[in-house]
């Protein structure tokens, strides 16, 4: 039974570099290790490794190759999820700013109206445009990307006294009704109105101002306002 003691002492000191064994030392080692009956007591050490191979910690070489698996796995999630991270916070600052306003031209004509069919409102008089999501020659507002837009209209009419104020606009999202506001009734000569409205909307989105067929604004346009901006991007859908 002396081997086994000779073959852990020296082993440890072959297996886990405290030092450097001389010639005769590695000769004893391995006729220990030669002359050993039945299995190795190494436990998790990898006996063949230790005792035929390499010097050094090779005992260790699984747990170190798992441990480098491991780490490597971890590191290539956390870079996917660094990069995703990025997209959204890219996509937050790129498009952080997306607003407009705009009013229609206080040098048109006199009244607005009637038509023969619905016509946007061609609010011409651009304030504020970041983003460049609206064009004033159409009086219509394209979502530069996905996310909650909040939009206002403010609707401002006035007539003669004895006439009577006959309006209906309503704020369109892709042809479809959001939301609308109308007058009509003898009582006022002048009136306006207004209307806020939270629109969830994918990238190239239009949302327009119309004013209905036979109705009309009149006197002080500058009055009529339409405004937008984003209230939050989708980062989840990464468009550009």
């Amino acid at each position: 039974m002396a081997v086994l003691p000779l073959l852990l002492l020296l082993g440890s000191q072959f297996l886990c570099g405290r030092g450097q064994l001389q010639s005769a030392g590695i000769e004893l080692l391995t006729e220990a290790a030669a002359a050993w009956q039945g299995s190795l007591p190494c436990a998790k050490w990898d006996c063949d490794c230790a005792f035929h191979k390499q010097p050094g910690c090779c005992c260790a070489a699984d747990g170190m190759f798992q441990l480098e698996e491991d780490s490597f796995l971890r590191i290539k999630d956390l870079m996917r999820d660094v990069m995703s991270l990025g997209k959204k916070v890219q996509k937050l600052t790129d498009y952080s700013r997306i607003a407009f306003e705009a009013n229609m031209n206080p040098g048109g004509p006199q009244c607005f109206g009637p038509f023969s069919t619905n016509v946007p409102i061609p609010y011409s008089n651009v304030t504020l445009n970041d983003a460049n999501g609206y064009n004033p020659s159409l009086g219509v507002f394209t979502a530069p990307c996905a996310g909650v837009y909040v939009f206002s209209f403010t609707v401002h009419s006035c007539v003669l006294e004895n006439e009577s104020l006959y309006y209906k606009v309503q704020l369109m999202r892709n042809a479809v009704v959001e939301a609308s506001v109308w007058e009509n009734n003898r009582e006022d000569f002048e009136d306006n109105a207004n209307h806020v409205v939270v629109l969830k909307l994918q990238r190239g989105d239009q949302v327009y101002v119309e004013l209905m067929s036979g109705r009309k604004l009149c006197t002080q346009q500058p009055f009529n306002i339409f405004t937008g901006y984003m209230l939050y991007p989708d980062t989840g859908d990464y468009m550009y």
